[in-house]
């Protein structure tokens, strides 16, 4: 990468700002890069738990358009989809994931959540069987406007949740993000309920990766990152995370002041202590 990013840390998050949101999504893809060529070398073969939503799209580009990756060895999951829709709903996170990255990359496999299924619950219970017999090397997430992570809103955010996938109702915040985005003519068309990994469960991984751009954001980073850790803004539990970098473009971090704030040392974002040889239970 040719232009210099600003790195930051505070309490254990690492943090990195770009000046534009490309710039930042260059700089998350290739740590990302990084982190998969090493873990494959010493694993073989690998998971990773992938975000959708229009913050995503610049980094999933580049993730997937990069060389030097043998997808064959890497299972991807990911977070969450609305209960009821299928998966060729223009919504659908399953179909965006199917055409922004596995029709691209060809995986070993990727195991989507059936958010129509028959049986929600049974579903539930199906996609944490499969997340536990193969763990989690990495997660790439976002954060809403909202602060949540995943679908875990304020209301339903739990940070010792027993279970690693539920069905949650969606708080009026993130239906209106949704529609904002493009995705739904209006918040009545939003479902009201969805399926999510919960927090816990996100946060299970060797490395997090979390790509966070544009000024909508800005107000949910400050919270994230000068308020208090707790539920009222759930991607606060980050700052507790030794493995997750936070990935900012000058919008995003626009409302927090780094002043101040200890600088991290030039040093490669990727730890190769990180990876862990994972035995399925």
């Amino acid at each position: 990468m040719t232009n210099p990013v600003q790195k930051y840390k505070i309490e254990a998050l690492k943090i990195v700002i770009a000046k534009t949101t490309d710039e930042m999504a260059s700089a998350a893809a290739d740590d990302a890069h990084k982190f998969l060529r090493a873990a494959i070398s010493v694993k073989g073969n690998v998971a990773v738990v992938l975000a959708t939503g229009n913050s995503q799209i610049q980094f999933l580009e580049k993730l997937t358009a990069a060389q030097g990756i043998d997808w064959s060895h890497v299972t991807l999951f990911h977070m969450d989809e609305y209960l009821g829709i299928s998966a060729d709903h223009p919504a659908s996170f399953r179909r965006y994931l199917k055409e922004r990255v596995e029709d691209k990359i060809k995986p070993r496999a990727f195991n989507y959540l059936k958010g129509d299924a028959l049986e929600p619950i049974r579903e539930c219970l199906r996609y944490e069987a499969l997340l536990t017999t193969s763990g989690v090397d990495m997660v790439c997430m976002g954060i809403g406007e909202n602060g949540h992570l995943a679908f875990n809103d304020p209301p339903v955010a739990n940070f010792k949740d027993d279970e690693m996938v539920k069905i949650v109702k969606l708080d009026e915040a993130c239906r209106k993000q949704q529609v904002g985005e493009g995705h739904f003519p209006s918040i009545e068309a939003v479902p009201q309920y969805a399926m999510t990994m919960t927090v816990p469960a996100l946060l299970k991984s060797d490395k997090i990766i979390c790509v966070v751009p544009e000024k909508r954001k800005a107000a949910a980073v400050k919270a994230a990152l000068t308020g208090p850790i707790g539920t009222e803004c759930p991607a606060s539990v980050l700052r507790r995370q030794k493995h997750a970098t936070l990935f900012l473009d000058d919008d995003s971090s626009s409302l927090t002041d780094f002043t101040g704030l200890m600088k991290s040392p030039p040093s490669s974002l990727i730890d190769l202590k990180e990876i862990r040889v994972q035995t399925p239970p």
